[in-house]
């Protein structure tokens, strides 16, 4: 099998990820970025909808163009039709004679075969071996019609590779710094490209969610730090998967510790160990040391520990289930071990829980806080997160 074979046929996963900011003075965001993965993660449809003006209004008109969108492309019917439909079916205003929302779509399989459908939003971004791919070498095409007046829709139809980026950004951040001594006319696209290139330059692993927050965070730094516009970016990325094995809890039989601590050797997967008394087991069987971690000491979760060969050694169910609660939120706050733990969870992309079910006769005493849930039921629910919300695949084998 020739390399390029051998790497096409590699194993593949879409990574999805966005950050996002409200314009300066609201509450809620008139951009909207939104994900829904099918066919059992074979194919992942994200759309970046950016509603007409800020604010409520704008973020309803957004809600109802990427929920249009969405349904209409996971129909999974031919391009140039759902073109038609997509343009057809999008309200306009009246007066100004423009769509009241904006959209990009991007319609992803683990295959490669990718489409995007493009309506006033900036053009979308290629990022392929550390340089941006035109879309005129992608076969671009541009659809009209007399009935859209004005409108039109681009659509692109290509084969992704394995480490291919495609971003995606709202004009809140190509228009960015609009009006300053630096930026007069705004940021514009190729600056934003050239930032997200020299960052992939500096670290080629960056994961989706950090890449958008930096170009989030320059695009609010052009604007003096109080956004003028709503500003986000989703990026998708095409790539071989990364698993993380998450350890927490002893084995119910004390004669499985060898065989539970000897996941922390299995190569190629990173590690966190979530638990005392787990990492207790593993330093044993494993001989190797656990040392105490003060910098990421809070009130609200005890300090970390390290051991080699593992990323991250927390404590148990309240740490636990402290991630649960970052998740839930959203953007979990740094500087303690949870946000550590759900940083680790949202880099991979699947997550193999490895639970012992040993009883820990503490986490029953109804004197303790509602968080010392069973551990079962944490990491129920983590799990649930994962997937729902970051679409994420994983997997639970107990001991």
């Amino acid at each position: 099998m020739a390399p390029e074979d051998a790497r096409d046929a590699a194993p593949r996963f879409i990574e999805v990820d966005h950050c996002q900011l409200p314009c300066g003075g609201e509450h809620l965001a008139g951009d909207l970025f939104h994900s829904r993965s099918l066919e059992d993660g074979q194919r992942v449809v994200s759309v970046l909808a950016d509603g007409l003006s800020s604010g409520v209004e704008a973020a309803v008109l957004a809600s109802v163009t990427a929920s249009m969108a969405l349904e209409y492309v996971e129909w999974n019917i031919d391009t140039a039709q759902a073109a038609g439909i997509l343009l057809d079916s999008l309200p306009v205003d009246p007066r100004r004679h423009i769509s009241y929302s904006t959209f990009t779509l991007v319609d992803a399989r683990r295959d490669g075969r990718t489409r995007v459908f493009e309506h006033g939003n900036p053009p979308f971004l290629l990022i392929r071996d550390g340089a941006l791919v035109p879309p005129a070498e992608l076969g671009q095409r541009v659809h009209t019609h007399a009935r859209w007046g004005n409108r039109s829709l681009r659509v692109c139809e290509f084969r992704s590779r394995i480490g291919d980026r495609i971003l995606l950004c709202s004009d809140g951040v190509t228009q960015s710094g609009m009006g300053s001594a630096a930026h007069p006319l705004g940021w514009g696209e190729a600056a934003a490209a050239g930032f997200a290139l020299a960052q992939l330059a500096r670290d080629p692993e960056l994961s989706c969610r950090r890449l958008s927050e930096l170009l989030v965070d320059r695009a609010l730094g052009n604007d003096g730090d109080t956004a003028g516009d709503d500003i986000t970016c989703g990026i998708i990325h095409l790539r071989r998967p990364r698993t993380l094995y998450l350890l927490t809890g002893p084995p119910f039989d004390p004669r499985r510790d060898r065989e539970f601590a000897a996941l922390a050797l299995v190569p190629d997967v990173r590690k966190v160990v979530s638990g005392g008394t787990t990492s207790n087991i593993l330093a044993r069987e494993l001989h190797r040391e656990v040392e105490m971690d003060l910098s990421l000491h809070d009130r609200e979760v005890p300090a970390p520990s390290s051991m080699p060969g593992v990323e991250l050694v927390t404590e148990g169910c309240l740490t636990l289930a402290k991630a649960a609660q970052y998740l839930e939120a959203g953007l979990p706050p740094r500087g303690n071990a949870a946000s550590r733990m759900v940083e680790l969870l949202l880099e991979s992309d699947i997550i193999h829980f490895q639970v012992g079910t040993a009883v820990n006769v503490a986490h029953q005493d109804p004197a303790l806080p509602v968080e010392l849930d069973i551990r079962r039921n944490v990491i129920r629910r983590i799990a649930v997160l994962l997937e729902q919300k970051h679409l994420k695949r994983t997997l639970t084998t107990y001991y």
